[in-house]
């Protein structure tokens, strides 16, 4: 079963009574966006915004860090989502932060979550309906959670852990050549790690590559699928895209690093550098690094 609806399923359930589509728009700090603001100026029709970084832990000092069930539970039935709800998340950049979203839910036991392939981007493309202004307030829905630990890996689990790990930094970040964009965070990669950049799981349109392809660029970088994965980032937001890829490929024995690599590069934790990541030449202009 796959996780990912198309642009064309969502304009012909549009209109469900069941159905919560929700704008998981995410933008790096340095890009100086306001997701929330553009959301306003144009979202799909029906949308709700769903903020990444005020649904997270308040208390941690690392970004949007997972938050506890009893506040996910209240701030996604204040969205009107209850267990029943079908939720479908996307994002303006065809496939980036959607993933996240996509993953908490996972994550709170919510199954009937997807990502829309292609995103806003597509859906813009193919002249679908679309607003404008803050969404209409929808009754408060009871939501209950089943946390799955499975999903889930903190610093000292992926430190002790002999799991393969999974980076979705572009490659220059992931051999140390480039600044990390968060003051205080060492330049390199966790000893061991593959390099997957996000990107190269990512069609031109903004869709996720066929299965095929997504299984081919996993074993290009070291990644054996059939095997334990902990997939990891700059901040647990492009490391979900790796974590759904793995899921359309049926792999189920995976999960995410929710510090990532602000986390591990501001600790005490070994670091490596180079190791030039084996990917075959993409055009990555359009996605954030």
């Amino acid at each position: 079963m796959t996780n990912l609806v198309s642009t064309d399923w969502l304009a012909a359930h549009l209109d469900d009574p069941d159905l919560r589509v929700l704008d998981a728009t995410w933008h790096m700090p340095s890009a100086e966006r306001d997701a929330h603001a553009e959301f306003i100026a144009m979202h799909i029709k029906g949308a709700q915004f769903f903020d990444i970084d005020k649904t997270s832990d308040p208390q941690s000092k690392l970004p949007h860090m997972l938050p506890s069930a009893d506040q996910f539970a209240a701030q996604v039935g204040a969205m009107a989502v209850s267990n029943t709800s079908q939720v479908v998340a996307y994002d303006s950049y065809g496939m980036f932060s959607a993933a996240r979203c996509w993953w908490m839910f996972k994550v709170f036991g919510h199954d009937k979550v997807f990502v829309l392939n292609g995103g806003f981007k597509k859906w813009l493309a193919e002249n679908r309906p679309t607003q404008s202004e803050e969404a209409v307030p929808r009754n408060r829905a009871l939501f209950t959670t089943t946390l799955n630990e499975n999903m889930v890996r903190n610093l000292v689990q992926v430190a002790q852990s002999k799991s393969q790990i999974a980076d979705a930094r572009s490659p220059t970040r992931f051999r140390g050549e480039e600044a990390e964009p968060r003051s205080g965070v060492r330049a390199g990669h966790i000893p061991g790690a593959h390099n997957v950049h996000y990107a190269v799981l990512i069609a031109s349109d903004g869709t996720m590559r066929p299965r095929q392809e997504l299984a081919m660029r996993f074993a290009d970088s070291g990644i054996d699928i059939t095997k334990s994965v902990i997939t990891s980032c700059g901040s647990g937001i492009t490391a979900a895209i790796l974590s759904l890829a793995l899921t359309e490929l049926g792999a189920s024995n995976h999960a995410l690093f929710d510090g990532s690599w602000t986390q591990w590069g501001s600790s005490t934790q070994p670091l490596a550098t180079g190791e030039p990541a084996k990917l075959p030449p993409l055009n990555l202009a359009y996605y954030p690094p």
